[in-house]
């Protein structure tokens, strides 16, 4: 399976400040104070030609001025490349990335990703758009997403750009093809967090809100966590309409992240949310979607989409 893309870079992610275009249906609301004297750079995008929406609008009170929020997102190259972004950092305008399906294979199906790096980086691109790359190839529409990174909050700042993306896809669904009772979230490590965080963390929106987007809500239909990992998390309660959802991590090798899992798992199994895990001997930590040379954790990709296809989540309408 190719491990690697081609990404976007240089002009995309020029400096300036500028004023951005609302996502369609994102209505203005009150600035505050500490966003309202910021022009937040535009988020440019991560390959050649792709669509890039903001999940806030300037002067939104969700969103905070931390210390270089005036400067653009920091990239970080693979190796030897000038045109393969490997991670990138200093994200203060989060937003989502469209990669959706080819029309003649569109099912309808819709995964936000949220790539990882320990919440001080984030991998967009073997955590990101490879694993669009492969979505898109089983007809699910990707969308990666961008969220708020250190000194931010995982649980508050980042947790509302997650539960945003959730909102903001089944906003749109109807112009993106999106079947809106099939949105559901891949995380990947620290993304892996955000999933468990909005698996237990949603709401059915405000009905009586005036913004389209605020009134969606922003529980995912499914949620996926690969090799997932988290500082603290309380998980005594989960809720009793938490979603399906799919972990798997190596063993041994990555007990840590292992055990999390089992951790997570236990939670949703004693609340008897439907759930299944796939924890293999070893395989290390992060390789995304890569086969891994052929070791059993390379094939959880087709465990995945066995289990989507079990729950007639890859049916089209």
């Amino acid at each position: 399976m190719r491990f690697l893309s081609r990404y976007a870079c240089g002009a995309a992610f020029s400096a300036t400040l500028i004023t951005l275009l609302l996502p369609k249906g994102l209505a203005a609301q009150e600035s505050a104070p500490a966003a309202a004297a910021l022009a937040l750079p535009a988020p440019g995008p991560i390959t050649p030609g792709a669509k890039v929406v903001p999940l806030w609008p300037q002067g939104s009170p969700k969103l905070r001025a931390e210390e270089g929020a005036n400067k653009p997102e920091t990239l970080h190259m693979y190796k030897g490349s000038d045109a393969r972004i490997l991670h990138l950092e200093n994200i203060h305008n989060p937003s989502i990335e469209l990669h959706l399906a080819p029309p003649e294979k569109a099912n309808g199906m819709a995964v936000i990703i949220a790539p990882g790096g320990g919440n001080s980086t984030l991998y967009v691109g073997p955590e990101g758009v490879d694993v669009a790359d492969w979505l898109n190839g089983l007809g699910i529409h990707a969308f990666v997403e961008r969220y708020r990174l250190r000194p931010y909050d995982s649980a508050v700042d980042a947790l509302a750009d997650t539960q945003q993306s959730i909102r903001l896809v089944r906003a749109n669904a109807k112009e993106w093809g999106v079947d809106p009772k099939r949105v559901g979230i891949m995380g990947f490590s620290a993304g892996g967090e955000q999933v468990a965080w909005v698996t237990l963390r949603f709401d059915n929106g405000d009905a009586k809100s005036t913004d389209p987007v605020a009134r969606e809500s922003c529980r995912p239909d499914f949620s996926v966590l690969i090799y997932p990992g988290w500082k603290m998390m309380d998980l005594t309660t989960v809720p009793q309409n938490a979603p399906p959802t799919f972990i798997t991590s190596a063993g041994v090798d990555d007990a840590f992240h292992a055990k999390q899992s089992v951790e997570f798992y236990s939670a949703l199994l004693t609340a008897k949310i439907p759930v299944e895990m796939h924890l293999y001997g070893h395989g290390g930590h992060g390789g995304s979607v890569s086969d891994r040379k052929g070791i059993p954790f390379g094939s959880w990709t087709t465990r995945f989409a066995e289990w989507a296809n079990d729950l007639k989540l890859l049916n089209k309408p």
